[in-house]
């Protein structure tokens, strides 16, 4: 039998199990909705139906599963509508968190979607309805109803910042799953890899060379959106309360994390007067636990999403809310990026701290972002240092805060490499997407 033979009969099994389980995915949906993780009015666009109108015309689909995903495809959609404004770009997540932040970001002619469950009900409403000339999906989404289902409605398809953890690759490579995989990547006609060794991933799952090409990190290709948030309020007052103190930043951290950081938080205070740590809880629902854990220890706390005011006293700024860790990026010499100092973590984005300028240091559990630090070192080894959690992040930062020509250092290291780095990548996507998408709908409207 051959593999593309193979490849269709675990889909056909995968199909008729989807199919079987459509009513208790459903009825998740519906529970979901319930509990609050799904969008209280848009909830049935999970299932495949829409809320707006479909305009007349060609319509690209853009696909990112949450925030981070679809924050570093934005600057690719305005350059879609810049060059080409007669085509409709259509943008779904999965996530509500990333529908409250990125709504803001979008250009308003721009149509934004729930995207469909991966079930046959909700892919083939979807795709009847909005029929996308092309689909364009951001790193690691290969759903094989969507993907499959797509690919046989005529739909082209592309993977942008195209990545595979190493669980995932080797998920993908169990001798069933490997067939599925296979017929999977072999329906699109490019796919854009964050690195060579994801590049040899979709190669091993049997990708074509030819269909494969680089751009560079589409997470480095972040633009400057300053005052993206419609929910940031007094945000100048804040920065002026703190322009007097000694401040550095623990982004996106998870829990058990804010134990480290609180540890390293108490050191410094025994070192460094008028010092303050802004926390940003990675999922925000999870800076209030923070916040009331760090009262039980008398700690002088303060939680944004309160309206807490932040005083003198204050030692810890908890900052639960979405859409505003550029703003504080901008103001903070210090960023510790988290989800990265616990084992079975990995990483996050470090790229929007050294764009803001700042001193950056993350963990050793980093993932699939290694090859941003070692890009990132590679120019500069004073850019980015990954540190130990504890003693060895309390004596870093000790350090910077006791040295301020080190400190300004790193700081300047971080931009100029970021600067470096980020040039002309979104220039390098939207050349691909116009030679593999844009000139063919060009030669069918002609």
């Amino acid at each position: 039998m051959g593999a593309s033979k193979g490849g269709e009969m675990v889909y056909m099994i995968y199909r008729a199990v989807t199919y079987g389980l459509s009513p208790l995915i459903n009825l998740h949906i519906r529970w979901r909705k319930l509990r609050g993780l799904e969008h209280p009015l848009r909830w049935p666009e999970r299932l495949g139906r829409p809320s707006l109108t479909r305009p007349p015309g060609s319509l690209i689909w853009f696909h990112a599963v949450s925030l981070g995903e679809g924050m570093s495809v934005v600057p690719v959609i305005k350059r879609c509508i810049e060059r080409r404004p007669d085509v409709t770009i259509l943008m779904t997540t999965t996530t509500t968190s990333a529908f409250e932040v990125l709504k803001t970001l979008l250009p308003c002619d721009v149509i934004y979607q729930f995207a469909p469950v991966d079930t046959p009900a909700a892919v083939n409403a979807f795709l009847e309805y909005w029929k996308p000339y092309a689909l364009v999906l951001v790193e690691s989404e290969l759903w094989p109803n969507l993907v499959l289902t797509a690919s046989a409605n005529g739909v082209m398809l592309t993977l942008l910042n195209a990545r595979m953890s190493i669980k995932s690759f080797t998920n993908w490579s169990r001798p069933l799953v490997r067939l599925l995989a296979s017929l999977m990547v072999s329906k699109f006609s490019l796919i854009v890899p964050l690195s060579n060794i994801q590049a040899i991933h979709f190669q091993l799952l049997q990708a074509s060379p030819l269909i494969i090409k680089f751009s560079g990190d589409l997470k480095l290709g972040i633009e400057d959106l300053v005052n993206i948030s419609q929910n940031m309020t007094n945000m100048k007052d804040l920065h002026e309360k703190i322009a007097d103190r000694r401040v550095w930043m623990a982004s996106s951290i998870h829990r058990g994390e804010e134990e480290v950081m609180v540890s390293v938080h108490r050191g410094l205070m025994q070192k460094h007067n008028n010092i303050l740590a802004i926390i940003v809880p990675r999922h925000p629902d999870f800076g209030q636990e923070i916040a009331l854990e760090l009262q039980k220890k008398g700690v002088h706390v303060a939680l944004r999403s309160c309206g807490d005011s932040l005083t003198s006293e204050t030692s810890v700024y908890v900052v639960d809310t979405l859409g505003e860790l550029r703003q504080f990026y901008g103001f903070t010499p210090i960023a510790v990026i988290g989800g990265s100092f616990l084992p079975g973590l990995t990483g996050h984005n470090i790229s929007e701290a050294a764009a803001a300028g700042c001193a950056v240091l993350t963990g050793e559990h980093v993932g699939h972002f290694s090859h941003m630090i070692m890009a990132m070192q590679r120019l500069n080894p004073l850019s980015v240092m990954q540190v130990g959690g504890g003693m060895e992040l309390e004596e870093i930062l000790d350090k910077l805060f006791s040295d301020p020509e080190l400190l300004e250092a790193r700081q300047m290291a971080a931009k100029q490499v970021f600067c470096a780095l980020s040039s002309g990548i979104i220039e390098n996507v939207w050349n691909l997407l116009e030679h593999h998408i844009f000139r063919k709908i060009q030669a069918r409207g002609s």
